[in-house]
């Protein structure tokens, strides 16, 4: 599984960070920092973090 903020939708907001740490780092706007992530808990966490994000700023990559 792969994520990616949308820069120009992310209000910095912190959620996704609050919610998966391992994937996620807010400095003004959120950054991915895990490139692929495997693990099944984190996925599970990375769906929570897209589901509870205010602005859909961030989306699965599809490949």
């Amino acid at each position: 599984m792969k994520v990616k903020v949308i820069e120009e939708n992310c209000i910095g907001c912190g959620a996704c960070q609050s919610i998966c740490p391992e994937v996620f780092e807010v400095d003004g706007v959120s950054q991915v920092i895990k490139s692929e992530i495997t693990d099944a808990e984190e996925k599970e966490a990375v769906v929570d973090a897209i589901e509870s994000c205010p602005t859909s700023a961030i989306e699965e990559i599809k490949e």
